[in-house]
């Protein structure tokens, strides 16, 4: 099951957890609440079989997806790559991620602009909203596989922070002043 939890606000080596002293965890439900962040839970080796994916792309609209690996033996200009995925920005759309293999970490915003940390691990199919202020990176195994899904043709382009005159950003942070419904 996927761990949230507030982060600290230490510079050290990204990939470490970075839990506040106390720990202050984040629910499920409040991350949906809060955030808009949504949480599937789904068996990596058999969700074919299973058929929670296949509902949820049918759902949802998702017609395109392709695998990433990342790792520094997986993916060309590894370090640089990193780097970028680190950087807080924004999609246009949804960013839809099902990690079939390794872990890593999603950073998110809260309405306080704290940063929330998402473990992400096998099994774990996470949809981040369009206009969420986010990062990404792994974890100190280095090594993370996932699915990426898309409505229509897959955007990959970030909007660093700021973008506060998207729309997307708009959008964004009108709902969240509305609260996110909760499934």
């Amino acid at each position: 099951m996927v761990r949230a939890w507030y982060m600290d606000d230490s510079l050290d080596d990204q990939r470490l957890e970075h839990q506040l002293s106390p720990p202050r965890s984040v629910s499920l439900e409040d991350l949906a609440k809060n955030t808009g962040v949504m949480y599937y839970k789904l068996d990596p080796k058999k969700y074919e079989e299973e058929g929670k994916l296949s509902r949820i792309k049918e759902e949802r609209g998702y017609n395109y997806m392709d695998v990433i690996q990342v790792s520094p033996e997986k993916m060309h200009n590894y370090e640089e790559r990193i780097k970028v995925f680190f950087e807080e920005h924004l999609h246009t759309d949804e960013e839809i991620r099902f990690i079939t293999e390794g872990s890593g970490y999603f950073d998110v915003r809260d309405q306080e602009d704290h940063w929330i940390r998402i473990e992400v691990t096998p099994g774990d199919l996470i949809i981040l909203p369009a206009g969420i202020y986010h990062r990404f990176t792994l974890d100190t195994k280095n090594y993370i596989k996932a699915m990426r899904l898309f409505t229509g043709e897959p955007v990959w382009t970030p909007h660093n922070r700021p973008a506060d005159n998207m729309e997307a950003r708009k959008n964004y942070v009108l709902q969240q002043s509305k609260g996110f419904m909760v499934k």
